[in-house]
């Protein structure tokens, strides 16, 4: 008899090779989707793995009480900001911070003031960097611009428009009322406006001047 444990794990990779056919062809040689094993991940995320490889990360435990279209969507929105470009990096910045405070601590106690002022000057452009990276705006603006570039994509998948943004939509009110924290849920709140806004501009152009 099959336990459960097994009927889990295959329905895991079940939905995993199913999530892999939803890319787009151009990116299947690049793009890998994988079970999330961190402590309380995202629902999905993705991440650089390797120079022109990137890994789409699920919590397929919080995945699972998505409906199909939800999954989708959220899905279609990971690999929008993969096409535009807009995943984070683990860039030199913080590397670069710790290197310039260590050598402010450390030239403070020798009383190099040239090199005193290189290390402050190196911890200034990393802050500055990470500071940029970070910016809640920009993060926002990213994210909305993914979901408009999500709903492009659903289409090409079939979808018509208005169920699109109906999924996508009901997907981002689940994560609000999901959220705890509320920097966080602000964010889904801010993202699902932005949706309604593009909705019904969507929806006003189909119809077309009226005559």
């Amino acid at each position: 008899m099959t336990s459960y444990a097994t009927s889990s794990a295959r329905a895991d990779l079940s939905e995993l090779r199913r999530l892999k056919s939803l890319l787009p062809p151009e990116l299947r040689s690049w793009v890998t989707i994988e079970a999330s094993t961190a402590a309380n991940p995202p629902i999905i995320t993705c991440e650089e793995i390797g120079k022109d490889q990137v890994e789409v990360l699920v919590d397929l435990a919080k995945w699972e009480v998505l409906a199909l279209d939800q999954r989708n969507l959220l899905f279609w929105h990971e690999i929008a900001r993969i096409q535009n470009d807009t995943i984070p990096r683990d860039g030199w910045e913080m590397a670069a911070l710790a290197i310039g405070l260590g050598g402010a601590v450390g030239e403070l106690w020798v009383q190099d003031g040239l090199l005193l002022m290189l290390a402050l000057a190196l911890c200034g452009v990393s802050g500055w960097r990470l500071f940029k990276k970070n910016n809640g705006e920009k993060t926002l603006k990213e994210a909305i611009e993914a979901d408009d570039r999500a709903i492009a994509l659903a289409t090409r998948f079939g979808y018509s428009l208005p169920n699109a943004y109906k999924s996508l939509g009901s997907a981002l009110k689940v994560l609000i009322e999901q959220t705890p924290k509320k920097n966080q849920r602000k964010r889904y709140e801010s993202r699902l406006d932005a949706l309604k806004k593009s909705a019904a501009k969507a929806k006003a152009k189909a119809k077309g001047p009226s005559i």
